[in-house]
């Protein structure tokens, strides 16, 4: 029987802090109390925002708090032809569809669609697509991509949920109302989600779906802020026919007013917090894990 596969998969957008390394070591943790394996995934699609400084100082600093992993480490920008596959076989089941508004244009959609009462909002609180892009005549797809237009390529969510029958996922951690075991998954709460970008071909939600199939993750360890995208995780592997692994959400590392850790929050970075003379049995300490 194979050994369990694990993985953390940071964004090399800016400096860990406590939220990351509380991640990293429950993965690393996990690890070893099943004589599984760790991986390393730089999730590096974002062009704009990830810097190799910070990915250099992703391995430093956990390598610093004791965290050992497999190499080589998979960097999503060398898999940009893996995600372009998989949106090409969604694409090939008609699932898949070219938006043009920009994000000033479906700020104006909502505005208009709420006067008339409140319009809905996916999990993370985001307004749903509002557009009528589906209805465009592929002739006039075609012109607006040809003219240059910029678009968004996203799912067909009805027609994809249509696809599938009921969906859950098997929870061994806690999602943030106290779910676990067997959980219902909903996609269809996120709306026409996006899968792509014009210059970039893929998202979130379809190279993570990707890249743990391909790399045979076995439990998916992360926060509870997840929790709810597993819902279009389960249906993308369901509509692309890839195993699901198991999960487990744990809690969020707060601030002291009781906010999730942000890359900017200076005070619980891994950095500071070292050149201010913390140690790795502390940083356990500070995450609860000691």
């Amino acid at each position: 029987m194979a050994p369990p596969v694990f993985r953390f998969a940071p964004s090399p957008n800016g400096l860990l802090h406590l939220g990351h390394a509380y991640s990293a070591l429950l993965n690393f943790d996990r690890a070893r109390e099943a004589d599984g394996r760790l991986l390393l995934r730089i999730e590096d699609i974002d062009a704009t925002r990830c810097r190799p400084e910070f990915e250099t100082a992703i391995y430093e600093d956990l390598a610093w708090i004791g965290i050992a992993w497999e190499a080589p480490v998979r960097r999503q920008s060398e898999h940009l032809a893996d995600y372009r596959a998989a949106l090409d076989k969604l694409s090939a089941l008609g699932l898949v569809y070219p938006a043009f508004e920009s994000r000033a244009e479906i700020a104006r959609l909502v505005a208009v669609r709420e006067a008339g009462g409140p319009w809905p909002r996916d999990p993370d609180g985001a307004p749903l697509y509002p557009g009528n892009a589906k209805s465009l005549s592929a002739g006039e797809r075609t012109r607006l991509i040809a003219s240059g237009t910029p678009y968004a390529l996203r799912l067909d969510m009805a027609a994809a949920c249509g696809r599938v029958g009921g969906l859950t996922w098997n929870e061994l951690g806690e999602g943030p109302d106290e779910e676990r075991g067997t959980v219902p998954a909903h996609p269809e709460a996120w709306g026409d989600v996006i899968l792509a970008r014009k210059e970039t071909p893929t998202s979130y939600h379809l190279s993570v779906v990707v890249d743990d199939a391909l790399q045979g993750v076995s439990e998916v360890v992360r926060g509870q802020d997840l929790f709810h995208a597993t819902s279009v995780h389960r249906l993308l592997q369901e509509l692309l026919g890839r195993p699901a692994p198991t999960y487990r959400h744990h809690k969020l590392i707060r601030d002291v007013a009781g906010r999730k850790l942000s890359k900017s929050s200076r005070s619980t970075g891994l950095r500071e917090l070292r050149a201010a003379g913390a140690t790795p049995a502390s940083i356990r300490r500070l995450v609860g894990l000691d």
